[in-house]
């Protein structure tokens, strides 16, 4: 016993010995490396950090439009959570299991199926410099200077199995096993599921929309056209906001009804009057503001795996900091 604890003892001595050494031999390399070469090890260790954080965990996003007005204001800057619908790899490169999926009412951010991307260099250098300044910085922009929608963020609206269509830009729903249309509020109170819809077009603008429709298809099969329908499509042409899909489906009912055996104007006027069906394990995201939100009703329902997170938290600026919903 007394000779093992003499070897304890003796171990000891040497480890704070040889420990006592190393930490001086630190400080004496700290002392003789130059201020400017530890501050560049200090911010590279920061910046590795930062990025970590940001592609796995929480991502920093500044909101470009207002088509989620009120939900979210041009220039607000958000953290996403990029945890929770499985991170990427690496920016825009394979992704990690996810802890869920997304659910009907989330906020959440998706990559731009209309972007026209650069380059798989550009693309991580931007995402690089966009998360390390927390969205201060995007260096990706357009012909006149503005940040390109590289991410959209919408509200998860449409889910798969259901069927939905535009009543006057009002959405409706028809969902799996149901056998009437609901309108968006009616599902709201059936799902439990409540999130605001902000519309900017008037209700009284619909009625001259009509008739512009009917006025541009007899413009289009060169007809004469009735002094009522000349003053609606000057009307809608000086419109701040217009229901494009509402003026399209008159546009193409009309030429339907002039022209029954053009396929074509049938197919796409029954295609706004039976509405568009959702597969299974696809998402239609919408704007919170519809009438000024460029969103799955122009590019289609989006994969669920396409999901990169979901939207947590304002943190700029700081009279809208919050959690948001």
């Amino acid at each position: 016993m007394e000779r093992f604890l003499q070897r304890l003892l003796s171990f000891t001595e040497w480890y704070l010995s040889w420990r006592k050494l190393r930490i001086q031999k630190k400080k004496e390399a700290q002392a003789k490396k130059h201020p400017v070469v530890d501050w560049i090890e200090a911010f590279l260790w920061a910046a590795f950090m930062v990025l970590l954080i940001n592609q796995y965990l929480i991502q920093a996003y500044q909101i470009p439009s207002g088509s989620m007005m009120d939900t979210l204001l041009i220039n607000d800057r958000i953290f996403v959570n990029k945890m929770i619908f499985g991170p990427e790899l690496l920016p825009g490169w394979g992704k990690l299991p996810s802890l869920a999926t997304p659910k009907r009412g989330d906020v959440i951010i998706f990559e731009n199926p209309s972007y026209l991307s650069r380059g798989p260099v550009f693309d991580i250098l931007q995402r690089v410099i966009y998360m390390l300044t927390l969205s201060f910085v995007d260096i990706d922009k357009d012909e006149v200077g503005r940040p390109k929608a590289h991410f959209l963020i919408k509200r998860a609206v449409g889910m798969g199995g259901d069927r939905i269509r535009l009543r006057e830009g009002n959405l409706e729903i028809l969902p799996p096993g149901e056998d009437r249309w609901y309108s968006e509020g009616e599902f709201q109170k059936l799902s439990q599921v409540y999130y605001p819809v902000k519309r900017m077009i008037p209700p009284d603008l619909y009625r001259k929309l009509k008739l512009a429709g009917i006025g541009i298809a007899h413009q289009d099969m060169r007809l004469p056209l009735d002094p009522l329908w000349v003053e609606a499509i000057q009307q809608i042409q000086q419109a701040e906001y217009l229901d494009g899909f509402a003026f399209d489906e008159v546009r193409t009912r009309t030429l339907y009804g002039m022209n029954p055996h053009v396929r074509r104007y049938g197919m796409r006027w029954r295609t706004h009057d039976v509405g568009y069906y959702i597969p299974e394990g696809y998402i239609l995201p919408l704007g919170d503001n519809r009438d000024n939100s460029r969103d799955g009703r122009y590019f289609g329902p989006i994969k669920v795996h396409k999901v990169l997170g979901q939207a947590m938290i304002r943190y700029w600026p700081l009279n809208r900091l919050g959690p948001i919903h």
